[in-house]
């Protein structure tokens, strides 16, 4: 029998989720935990770290996981590293649900950098007003340049001390749209916006308000993962897995 394990955290994961119930496939969702009250699913859920490739695998094994989809954050690399090592290691199934990147357009004014570290590198020296749009997990690396304004967008409150000294903190669940972003801009003054390139529309209104606002973005690319099936949509996810599912049946 198929028993999905169905590893989440973005709004694609979500879509999937809802696929997932309305098919009445097996499934179990899986929360990393970094935030304090996920967006609740129609699948039975589970929270929290599994322990490494060893806890993976072991997982796997235990809960008789038949196929893995990884619908984790584009920058979520130790995840998807890990689900890869342990779904060799298992021989079970596995898919990525892979949004497609950000492209430039006519007015943008990106520039594209290999890493955070580099974004942090890449900004000025002068003084500037950052949005820096990269989540809580990473905002250290940003304390290299401590002249700036920085304003934070979490979905959470700050458990502890940041390590910028200059912030403005601003609560909000995504997704958020052009009008959002615009005010958000204008009323913090901010002058540069760094990024990672998630991809997807529910963090795309900050772009395209830079664009309208002729801000430099500053966009570190996505880390390189490991594995070849790669799929663009939710549809391609079930067609996967419909054509495993005749083949445990042997039809």
């Amino acid at each position: 029998m198929m028993r999905v394990l169905l590893l989440g955290g973005t709004s694609e994961a979500s879509q999937m989720a809802k696929a997932l119930s309305q098919a009445a496939v097996n499934s179990v969702f899986s929360y990393a935990g970094r935030t304090n009250a996920p967006v609740p699913q129609p699948l039975p859920t589970r929270i929290g770290g599994f322990g490494g490739v060893v806890g993976l695998v072991a997982y796997l094994r235990r809960e008789a996981i038949t196929h893995v989809i990884d619908a984790t954050h584009p920058f979520a690399a130790g995840m998807s590293r890990n689900a890869f090592a342990a779904c060799t290691q298992t021989d079970t199934p596995l898919i990525r649900l892979e949004r497609p990147a950000w492209q430039a357009q006519s007015g943008d004014n990106w520039t594209h950098v290999p890493t955070l570290e580099a974004a942090a590198t890449a900004l000025p020296d002068a003084d500037a007003r950052v949005f820096l749009a990269i989540g809580k997990q990473q905002i250290g690396l940003f304390a290299a340049k401590p002249q700036h304004h920085y304003l934070l967008r979490l979905v959470d409150p700050p458990e502890r001390d940041l390590p910028l000294p200059k912030t403005s903190v601003v609560l909000a669940r995504g997704p958020f749209d052009i009008a959002q972003d615009l005010a958000l801009l204008r009323d913090h003054d901010i002058t540069h916006i760094v990024a990672k390139n998630a991809g997807g529309r529910g963090a795309e209104a900050k772009l395209t308000a830079a664009r309208q606002l002729g801000l430099p973005v500053i966009l570190a690319d996505r880390p390189a993962l490991p594995g070849q099936n790669i799929a663009a949509d939710i549809g391609a996810v079930m067609t996967w897995l419909d054509h495993d599912q005749v083949a445990l049946r042997g039809v």
